[in-house]
């Protein structure tokens, strides 16, 4: 069992980047997903993260 981490500003960033990492090789187990926000001066920030725990087929 194996698990990789995705942090991400936009959400279309995190959603790109975990498409390119499934393949066919990778059976998901679960998928843990975050949103945080934050305010720094008059900007909000936002940080899209996820954990996506997997087992490789080989």
């Amino acid at each position: 069992m194996k698990v990789k981490i995705f942090d991400m500003e936009d959400e279309k960033d995190l959603e790109s980047a975990i498409n390119d990492f499934l393949d066919d090789d990778i059976e998901v187990i679960d998928i843990k997903y975050q949103v945080s926000a934050s305010v720094f001066s008059e900007e909000q920030i936002y940080c899209f993260s996820a954990m996506i725990i997997y087992t490789k087929n080989y």
